[in-house]
């Protein structure tokens, strides 16, 4: 193998935690000296367009045969059967979790995608999950072989642990990801609807362009709760920004309806932050129960009911954050990710 080609639709530098899982494995394979680079295919995956799909047939052909193409599945999970046909035995597909799963989409485009996705990912050399839920998913219902999986968990960076809000400030409160209809921000703002005699602050840090008919309507939430001093969407903020507001937090939440792994937990268990989270995919394993609060995803009550305890419990609080900063001892790094799936790719050629 002359080196690995990673092929990803669109921007590679959009801030979501797939685009973020790419491009640190390209940076670690550049220190540890692996040839590899980046190959960008159509942004229009995963509904591509008839010349885009002739376009991303192109250029992945055009790729030299002693090389290990890596495709991220947003758009090998969009293949159709003919162009993952005619690439089998060259492909490394990478799950980070099924398209038909994203919430939000009819049945009837739920069923096409995953019917697509599973079709392509039949022809792919191995595969590449970013969770062991994934995996499962991709063996139960996608009638996939277990020994052709690889789990290539995401890693974490060290650090520090978070100082958390001033003394008499609001409780400061953390959400990071896209507003887009899997994140169930709506459930997080309903919950805290009933909630907003406390001294609480929520920011929700993610690109906000993603979907802007959730981003207008988790706007229009806010204004009609009357949260409009308590909620800010920051939307899409640099990586000093980030580092900062976890470090200033003194709670993580995450509404997701649904997570192929829960990066950003990692990250907030990286910083010692207590966690309030769904049990929705992988999120009920990535967080440990001592470190996080679990509640049904959906459910509005419930994360009510969890928010308010830990809005109200300091003591809690700091024990899970001590179990955090414990469980983040034992968290995979980036350079472990790197390696595991640079050894796949190794395998395939």
């Amino acid at each position: 193998m002359s080196g690995i080609v990673l092929a990803v639709p669109g921007d590679i530098d959009l801030p979501t935690g797939g685009y973020g899982y790419d491009r640190r494995l390209l940076a670690e394979w550049r220190e540890m000296g692996i040839a590899a680079r980046h190959l960008a295919l159509p942004s229009s995956f995963p509904d591509p367009t008839p010349g885009d799909l002739a376009e991303t047939g192109r250029l992945i052909l055009s790729q030299p045969f002693d090389v290990a193409l890596l495709i991220d599945g947003l758009a090998y999970g969009a293949f159709p059967e003919s162009i993952a046909a005619g690439l089998a035995g060259r492909v490394v597909a990478l799950v980070h979790h099924p398209l038909g799963l994203e919430t939000g989409l009819s049945p009837e485009r739920a069923r096409a995608l995953l019917a697509r996705e599973a079709a392509a990912l039949r022809h792919a050399s191995a595969v590449i999950a970013t969770s062991p839920t994934t995996k499962r998913i991709l063996v139960a219902d996608f009638g996939l072989a277990e020994d052709r999986i690889t789990v290539a968990l995401p890693g974490v960076d060290r650090a520090s642990r978070a100082r958390g809000s001033s003394g008499g400030s609001p409780l400061a409160l953390l959400a990071v990801g896209s507003l887009v209809p899997r994140k169930g921000y709506d459930v997080l703002i309903s919950a805290l609807a009933s909630l907003k005699d406390r001294n609480w602050r929520l920011t929700i840090i993610g690109a906000s362009d993603r979907a802007p008919d959730t981003t207008r309507a988790l706007q229009a939430q806010i204004e009609a709760a009357g949260l409009e001093g308590q909620i800010l969407l920051a939307g899409a903020v640099s990586e000093n920004i980030l580092a900062e507001a976890y470090d200033k937090a003194d709670l993580f939440v995450m509404p997701s309806l649904f997570e192929g792994y829960g990066m950003v937990l990692t990250e907030a268990l990286a910083r010692a932050l207590p966690i309030l989270c769904t049990t929705g995919g992988a999120a009920a394993e990535t967080a440990p129960n001592a470190a996080a609060l679990k509640v049904p995803p959906g459910d509005i009550a419930a994360f009510a009911e969890m928010l308010g305890k830990l809005i109200d419990d300091r003591a809690l609080r700091e024990g899970m954050a001590n179990a955090a900063w414990a469980a983040a001892g034992d968290l995979p790094r980036w350079r472990d990710t790197a390696t595991i799936v640079a050894q796949t790719c190794r395998k395939v050629m």
